[in-house]
């Protein structure tokens, strides 16, 4: 009995990654432009002057 709660064990952890990979794989698109975003948004907030508000 405790062999086959192993096997179940395991065949439900490679069940949940293979779902994670499929997941992933689905929504490549949507995570890369989230990403890209991400990216532009801290980029843009990193390099930012304390000055760059005021007109001259």
């Amino acid at each position: 009995m405790k062999v086959a709660r192993f096997v179940l064990k395991i065949v439900a952890l490679s069940l949940a990654a293979a779902a994670a990979v499929c997941a992933v794989i689905a929504y490549w698109d949507g995570l890369a432009e989230l990403y890209d975003s991400a990216r532009g948004k801290l980029q843009r907030t990193a390099c930012a002057s304390e000055y760059d508000d005021y007109e001259e």
